[in-house]
């Protein structure tokens, strides 16, 4: 059980470290944009959502899921574009519901309740990722590459006997 919850820390702050980077360069994004053209607060924020996406997934799959079943890439975009689209729709949610619903259109408003949409939907997206996107692979199985050689496998345990 152990080694259980130390995998998924492993996973969740490798997952963190991705995410981080993908929140600064969403925040940078959203207020470059904002800065620098007239577009509504919420479109800015889903141009910068977009483009953190595809940041996201470049770390997510060669940092953090490195190591999970690469065999179906095209099955993993869709699901991963499917699930980053629901993250949007939650992140710029919040901030509409912000905007438009309660008036809260100052710069720093407009931060804070993207910085909160982002967290909220970060939620969903740990969740889903890891449970549908990068499927861990069976134990015992190499995760392969697009040359079909291994990556890495799953060590055994010593004093491990067959049919456990």
């Amino acid at each position: 059980m152990w080694r259980r919850v130390g995998r998924l820390w492993q996973e969740a702050v490798k997952f963190g470290a991705v995410g981080g980077a993908g929140l600064l360069v969403n925040l940078l994004v959203f207020n470059l944009v904002r800065h620098v053209t007239d577009l509504q607060v919420v479109r800015a924020s889903v141009i910068a959502t977009v483009v953190s996406i595809c940041f996201n997934y470049l770390g997510l799959r060669y940092f953090t899921y490195r190591d999970r079943d690469k065999s179906g890439r095209t099955r993993e975009m869709t699901l991963f574009l499917l699930f980053s689209a629901a993250g949007l729709v939650i992140e710029n949610g919040v901030l509409y519901l912000a905007t438009y619903g309660f008036g809260w259109d100052s710069p720093l408003q407009s931060n804070v309740f993207k910085f909160l949409g982002i967290g909220i939907a970060t939620l969903f997206r740990f969740w889903s990722y890891r449970t549908w996107v990068f499927r861990t692979l069976p134990r015992g199985q190499a995760a392969s590459g697009e040359t079909g050689t291994p990556l890495r496998s799953e060590p055994k345990r010593a004093g491990a006997r067959a049919g456990r």
